[in-house]
């Protein structure tokens, strides 16, 4: 936990942020795989730990704005539970270390809710994704589920304090980045011809266990770098195969990394490969240069588009003017995805509080239906202290290539003649995690090589070892 007093003072600010009324957040629950008995590893709700610093199961607290009171509510361990957990520090313990000194059962929590609910005073919660949460806000507030109304006031207010990293959270981030630093040059220098894509995931994950960690997502490490999110690791590697890493962690203090990297399977890239490589790593460079507070993040994915759309028309995958094609979204059939999205006790962070808060506004609002575009999570301009990831691409996906050639789609300006040469190609994503600082940003860690040039030396020198 950070000090009593930091979690007193964003408590604080955001009391003052919302006009009145109770503010209830609630914590997660042990979920259960199989039997109650045996669960997953929990993982406490990101704003319950922002607030309160408390990861324990079955929480939830409440601010009283209108009587300047704050309580936890939780059930302190019996004696049956202590036979088989052990003696744990008590949940009083810990709200006084969060700066709360009134705590009270869990039981407790319908009547001070139901309380407030009658007496005609707003609850505000934050919208709620576990099917426990709902069901209790149900409950709690004698509405059906589909009729819950989460407190737009409240998620702004929320918003508007966790994208601004204090300096001591960037120090969590710039931990949690040099462990995945670590996690992805273990696998560069010690990938090999016949090995399984899953015997480089057991690696980084050990790694990362060694550091208190754990991944801050499922990890995308393949052979296959088309398949966006492919999670199945029983691929072999192979003599002309690129591997797509895509992996991060969560550190103890539960502050996320989320870096890429791809690399040959051999010491060196094809010239295929290093030609692709070479435009997605320009667009890596060229954009981190745009970032700076006031720079809308909407504009610097439209600078990647232009540089993928450049360079796919000088190795004659596309045709036209860039400029034309990118208007057209031709360059979509490469680049389906988003150029990043924010990042801090969520590697998407705040992404269950709405994207049209956290990465948009409503002078700005998110395209929702243009293919591409709809993926972008963060559009809205930037500021000082926000983090985020910078994460450009070129994948071919042959389904997709096979649909917009059989619709004779944007024929102006693809060549799907060449296009059906690169079907067996994979994909390609270069990703680092970025400050913004007060006139321009920081790459947050000690720095990961990412240069094909500095990819291959690093791979020939392990190889040959």
């Amino acid at each position: 936990m950070f000090s009593a007093k930091t979690y007193q003072n964003r408590r604080s600010t955001l009391q003052k942020n919302v006009s009145q009324g109770l503010i209830l957040l609630l914590g997660n629950i042990e979920n259960p795989i199989n039997f109650a008995d045996n669960p997953y590893p929990f993982r406490q709700d990101s704003s319950f730990i922002y607030y309160f610093g408390i990861k324990l199961p079955k929480l939830a607290a409440v601010i009283d704005i209108d009587k300047n009171k704050t309580i936890v509510f939780g059930d302190e361990l019996s004696v049956d539970e202590i036979v088989w957990m052990g003696i744990q520090e008590t949940i009083k313990a810990k709200a006084e270390k969060s700066g709360v000194s009134s705590t009270k059962p869990f039981s407790q929590l319908q009547s001070y809710v139901e309380k407030a609910n009658n007496e005609g005073r707003k609850i505000h919660f934050l919208p709620p994704y576990q099917s426990v949460n709902k069901i209790l806000l149900s409950e709690l507030l004698d509405t059906k589920i589909e009729n819950l109304q989460p407190s737009v006031e409240l998620i702004k207010a929320v918003v508007s304090q966790r994208e601004r990293k204090e300096e001591q959270e960037v120090v969590q981030i710039e931990n949690a980045v040099n462990i995945a630093n670590k996690m992805h040059l273990l696998a560069m220098a010690n990938a090999k011809i016949g090995m399984k894509e899953y015997e480089l995931v057991s690696m980084i994950q050990k790694l990362a266990a060694d550091q208190e960690s754990r991944f801050s997502y499922q990890p995308i490490v393949t052979v296959d770098g088309q398949i966006l999110h492919n999670h199945y690791y029983g691929n072999e590697l192979k003599s002309g195969d690129m591997v797509l890493n895509d992996s991060g962690v969560e550190n103890p203090m539960r502050y996320a990394s989320d870096l890429t990297r791809t690399f040959p399977v051999d010491k060196t890239f094809t010239m295929r490969q290093k030609s692709i490589y070479s435009i997605v790593h320009q667009a890596f460079k060229e954009t981190q240069s745009m970032l700076k507070p006031g720079v809308e993040f909407k504009e610097v994915h439209r600078k990647a588009a232009l540089i993928t759309a450049q360079g796919l028309i000088d190795m004659g995958l596309m045709k036209g003017a860039a400029e034309e094609a990118v208007k057209h979204n031709a360059h979509t059939l490469f680049f389906q995805t988003g150029l990043g999205h924010q990042m801090g006790l969520d590697v998407h962070d705040m992404e269950d509080l709405g994207e049209e808060y956290v990465g948009y506004t409503p002078e700005n609002p998110k395209d929702t239906k243009t293919f591409g575009w709809k993926s972008l999570r963060l559009g809205k301009p930037l500021e000082k202290d926000f983090v985020i990831t910078v994460e450009p691409g070129i994948y071919f996906i042959p389904q997709l290539i096979d649909m917009w050639q059989a619709e004779n789609r944007l024929k102006d300006f693809i060549n799907y003649d060449k296009v059906n040469e690169f079907r067996d190609f994979g994909g390609v994503r270069i990703e680092d995690d970025i400050l913004i600082t007060e006139d321009s940003y920081r790459v947050l860690g000690d720095g990961l090589i990412s240069t094909a040039e500095e990819i291959e030396n690093f791979r020939a020198e392990h190889l040959s070892q």
